[in-house]
């Protein structure tokens, strides 16, 4: 078995070719830090298995976040038998960073130049023979999303040969590595030691090394950083042609501006909400007329047949009527808004919902990144909640998960919506009405955000006050989205998932209702006797028993979309 470690700058298309390659359908989000565990995937080819590793997106091995430390350490540990590095022709200037730090870790290394369709459209042309021989690797071209030079690329990997490429530093660099050298297995690790200055059996030696780089006046991290981006910028610019092409409309002006962004993100969030809305009020109502249909016939059929209703009942009405109606009302908008907040992510507007957000959290003493689990939460909070991982700061971390609950995830939806109709439904003409639920709708995102500002501010001015971390916040270009795979993904991993997890509470949910409104106790139903016992609580919360014993029977539904890993 040949081990892979697939590794390369965020929105290099790592992801896509590691499912093309091993066939596994792993979610492709389309901004920095989507992965932060390995994957692990399979391949045969020429009667040899492979296994990739598809690490987390970083644009260096000296990690400042999460998901830059699971690469860095994996590299590192060398537990693998080749690295492929994934760069984009488009920016290879900054990718070749990656791909130099790898090199001075390992010989073993597949330079993969990934999207050579889209630079083609981009008239920038990559002479690969001269990257191999600047690099003293193999380098190899391909196009993941069009399966092009797959087969090339795991030729590749079966011959592969060790490179010989070095960069020198200056010579009194090049004198504190060879000292830190006896210590490290490579190059890179040694730089990455005296930076860090994390070894215990250095820590001695890495002081004097300090002391003598500061008497010198060296700055070790800015010296290799400018060494290294002179070399990428050298190579850049020998291998790379670019045509001179006429100058299309960019779409950013108007959506990264700070005039006309934040605007147009309302605008499509109401768009959103609208298709949602509507669309989902026609299936829905088949859905509950198509199931009440067959709860009749069923009910006819048991009574025909003599089934004793102590039987029938607890089925029909308790557990059959509850779950008709979770799918019924949690189905069609779900079916609805996930592909359509999947078709954003896969365009590549998400990301541009965080670049206008940025400023606004860094202002509030948190992290941007903080903008990209909100936006998740807006499809379901646990989500929102776990990515929370890709936030480095334990601080900012906290106040992530701490204020999404704020942002109502699309189960809460139906809920809003209700409440809408039943309090604003002022007129018999639906489409006013509709627009109304969607103006609410949008107005009651605006206050989730606008609260999440402030309770990140207080939180950040006090119990966890703190410096801001910074990120790199990449903007993708804008990409077709793959809409079959987006209907596929949206409706198979989130929608049915979510629903199938409601259904697992709904069936014992509905007939623990049906037996404590059936089953009497002198004269009156259990339910009754526990509302009567909460009334009092009720009422001094300004509530009522009934009330409040409704809010209980809800409870187990509001944890139905929380997954396993929470």
């Amino acid at each position: 078995m040949i081990k892979v470690a697939l590794i390369g700058n965020p929105n290099v298309g790592k992801s896509t070719l590691f499912n093309e390659l091993t066939g596994l359908h792993q979610h492709t989000g389309n901004w920095t830090g989507k992965t932060v565990g390995s994957m692990v995937g399979y391949k045969k080819y020429k009667n040899e298995i492979f296994e990739f590793y598809d690490l987390p997106g970083t644009y260096s091995l000296i990690p400042h976040s999460e998901e830059e430390r699971v690469t860095s350490d994996f590299i590192l540990s060398k537990d693998y038998d080749v690295a492929l590095v994934v760069c984009d022709p488009m920016c290879l200037e900054r990718n070749l960073n990656l791909v130099i730090q790898t090199l001075e870790v390992t010989k073993k290394v597949i330079v993969c130049i990934n999207l050579l369709d889209e630079a083609k459209k981009n008239k920038i042309y990559i002479d690969l023979e001269k990257l191999s021989t600047h690099l003293d690797t193999n380098v190899v071209g391909i196009s993941a999303r069009e399966k092009q030079g797959i087969n090339d690329l795991l030729d590749s990997l079966l011959n592969v040969k060790e490179s010989n490429f070095n960069i020198i530093y200056n010579e009194k660099i090049e004198d504190v590595l060879k000292i830190v050298n006896e210590y490290t297995s490579s190059r890179f690790e040694s730089i990455k030691t005296i930076i860090e200055n994390n070894n215990n059996d250095l820590i001695f030696k890495i002081d004097q090394i300090n002391k003598y780089l500061l008497e010198e006046k060296i700055n070790l991290n800015d010296e290799v950083m400018h060494t290294v981006i002179k070399k990428c910028e050298e190579i850049n610019n020998e291998v790379i042609k670019k045509e001179c092409i006429t100058r299309k409309f960019n779409l950013d002006k108007l959506l990264t501006n700070k005039i006309t962004g934040i605007p147009i993100m309302i605008i499509m969030l109401m768009i959103i909400f609208w298709i949602s809305i509507v669309g989902a009020n026609y299936p829905s109502d088949f859905l509950f007329d198509m199931f009440n249909k067959i709860g009749e016939v069923l009910k006819n059929f048991c009574i025909n047949i003599n089934i004793p209703k102590i039987i029938y009942l607890p089925l029909l009405d308790g557990i059959y009527k509850v779950l008709t109606w979770v799918v019924s009302v949690m189905l069609p908008p779900m079916a609805i808004f996930f592909p359509l907040f999947t078709l954003l992510e896969d365009f590549g507007i998400l990301p541009r919902i965080a670049f206008n957000l940025d400023g606004y959290f860094e202002n509030n003493g948190t992290c941007g990144k903080q903008s990209l689990t909100m936006c998740m939460g807006i499809g379901c909070n646990a989500v929102g909640v776990t990515g929370a991982r890709i936030i480095d700061s334990k601080r900012e971390r906290l106040i992530a998960i701490l204020t999404n609950s704020f942002i109502p995830c699309n189960g809460r939806f139906p809920t809003l919506i209700a409440i809408f109709t039943i309090f604003f439904s002022i007129t018999s003409n639906t489409i006013l009405n509709t627009t109304i639920n969607v103006l609410l709708l949008t107005f009651i995102i605006l206050i989730s955000i606008f609260m999440t500002f402030i309770v990140s501010k207080i939180l950040s001015k006090t119990i966890l006050k703190g410096r801001n971390s910074f990120f790199v916040l990449e903007l993708p270009p804008y990409r077709k989205p793959q809409i079959i795979k987006v209907l596929v993904r949206s409706l198979i991993d989130r929608t049915l998932k979510i629903l199938l997890r409601s259904v697992v509470v709904a069936a014992p949910a509905g007939l623990i209702i049906w037996m404590l409104t059936n089953i009497n106790i002198g004269e009156s139903n259990i339910l009754m006797y526990i509302s009567n016992f909460l009334n009092p609580v009720g009422l001094l919360i300004g509530l009522d028993g009934i009330i409040l014993t409704s809010f209980l029977l809800g409870f187990p539904f509001i944890n139905t979309t929380i997954p396993d890993t929470l």
